[in-house]
């Protein structure tokens, strides 16, 4: 006899379906044998499995049991399996018609005792099983988060709940989801005494989704400024919330399927590994680039960082997502986040007063050296923040706070997404000027004769890369959104150059001030 129920193995959030065939036959030796390229914790649930028959009063038949997961050459990772395995297994001893399993998927952990405890992956695999036209079978724990993809999901608290359900005698429910609650307020910016510089730069950073980095001494407020740009952006759409909940629910995020509209906000400490900022290890679960999907990713200390960790993140700058490679799959996780960088200008401080930098220019070069050009070509604004004196600290609490920024940037972002609505067809459900290409940005961002003159001569005095000369056009562009222009004009185009990255030494007469002035 054969039963049959259907679960699921995990690539990056898409949820896989796999056939879990359970077979029981006679023979000399009883055996329970599992099969289909499990992992070692796929291996362990036979006993798993054993232990919580005999703690509800089964007792497995001696006979050879054989659990076979389909497609054999897809390899199956996770401790999930346990709930589909148990069901077949009950199915094959009678306790209820294998046919009853037909048009049921199953995800769960199982416990010594019985009970289904909580699992990852719930809310892609409910998502999948509804695409499939089947009922999600979970853990109680989990039928909130399962419930998000719709109705008719079953939440199990333990095995003989399901027995008695699959028999008839009490039917088995899913609780409904719950509601998203308001995004509660984070630090203010009008908490910043003095700044306005580098309130203007974070505004312009939240209006386009442009990637930033602070540059400035010990104190003076990078890391306080970045922590405020949350507060600054919009807040998740349906599409974007459906994306991050996901990633958080594989990555065990997601507590008791409460989701939020709040974007993320990741800040790793500078000694995370390659694996842990970018995704991988033995699982390939995301890392903190996909933690941050449609929010920030706040690196403070950046050349503090291993610059082999840094350069990773060239290729999820450049195209949103992140791909880790093993020697029998590639998974793809997204990444499409927003940078947020803070530094000193170099290992002393390079403040004023006691904190000057005591080793002169050299030290600059080569602490600011850590950082590889590939990588800062893909930062689109650099402000160098000014030391913070007492009497910027004496001065009045800034009447305007976050809110009033969130207004225009949530203006700005409106405005662009009409555009390029209109302008061609872009891959984001709302496309900020930081997504557009070059065609695009011919058609919806080309400035007028007196800014394309300067940003043609500017080019050339700072050796602007491709790169560099496109995402220029792009801030360009989003200041103009923030000014409610229809076109780039040179006084835009002027600013958005004041942002590009500086000469390392020439800190006090910066070229790029030069030309936009």
């Amino acid at each position: 006899m054969i039963a049959r129920i259907t679960t699921f193995s995990f690539e990056g959030i898409e949820a896989k379906p796999v056939d879990v065939q359970v077979h029981m036959a006679g023979g000399n030796q009883p055996a329970f044998t599992i099969v289909g390229l499990p992992d070692k914790a796929v291996a362990e649930s036979r006993e798993r499995v054993r232990a919580a028959f005999s703690a509800i009063g089964l007792a497995l038949p001696p006979k050879r049991i054989t659990v076979n997961l389909a497609p054999a050459d897809l390899p199956k990772e996770g401790s999930h399996y346990d709930l589909a395995i148990s069901l077949g297994v009950m199915a094959v001893m009678g306790l209820f018609p294998a046919d009853m399993l037909d048009g049921h998927a199953a995800l769960g952990e199982l416990s010594l005792d019985g009970q289904l405890g909580p699992t990852l992956g719930i809310l892609p695999a409910a998502i999948k099983a509804l695409d499939l036209n089947l009922r999600l079978i979970c853990p109680e724990v989990c039928g909130s988060e399962a419930a998000w993809a719709g109705d008719g999901n079953l939440a199990a608290p333990n095995l003989i709940s399901l027995i008695n359900h699959f028999t008839g005698r009490t039917p088995l429910t899913c609780p409904p989801p719950g509601e998203i609650p308001a995004s509660a307020s984070g630090p203010d910016l009008s908490d910043v005494r003095g700044q306005d510089g580098a309130k203007r730069v974070l505004e312009i950073a939240a209006a386009g989704g442009h990637n930033l980095l602070f540059c400035g001494p010990p104190g003076s407020g990078k890391s306080m400024l970045a922590k405020r740009l949350s507060g600054l952006l919009p807040p998740l759409s349906a599409r974007e919330l459906l994306e991050v909940s996901q990633i958080q629910s594989v990555s065990g995020l997601l507590e008791r399927g409460q989701l939020s509209r709040k974007r993320p906000f990741r800040a790793p400490h500078h000694s995370a590994s390659m694996a842990a900022l970018v995704g991988g290890g033995v699982r390939a679960r995301p890392g903190e680039v996909s933690l941050a999907h449609h929010g920030v990713l706040f690196l403070d200390e950046l050349p503090e960082f291993s610059a082999q960790v840094l350069d990773s993140l060239r290729q999820p700058l450049e195209d949103g997502t992140v791909t880790i490679s093993r020697a029998n799959r590639h998974v793809k996780y997204p990444a499409r986040f927003q940078l947020i960088a803070a530094m000193n200008p170099c290992r002393c401080g390079g403040g004023q007063g006691d904190t000057t930098c005591r080793k002169g220019p050299r030290c600059v070069e080569q602490y600011q050296a850590r950082l590889s050009g590939p990588f800062l070509d893909r930062i689109d604004l650099f402000f160098d923040t000014p030391p913070v004196t007492a009497i910027d600290l004496t001065l009045p609490q800034s009447s305007e706070g976050s809110a009033d920024v969130a207004k225009r940037v949530a203006a700005a972002r409106e405005a662009q997404a009409e555009r390029y609505d209109t302008c061609n067809s872009q891959e984001h459900a709302r496309p900020l000027n930081v997504d557009a290409d070059g065609k695009t940005l011919d058609r919806c961002a080309a400035p007028d004769a007196a800014g394309q003159a300067l940003i043609a001569e500017a080019a050339v005095k700072l050796s602007l890369s491709a790169r560099a000369y496109h995402r220029t056009l792009k801030v360009a562009r989003t200041i103009a959104d923030l000014d409610r222009s229809t076109g780039v004009k040179r006084i835009h185009v002027a600013e958005a150059l004041s942002y590009r990255r500086r000469p390392t030494i020439e800190a006090q007469a910066p070229a790029a001030n030069t030309l936009a002035h």
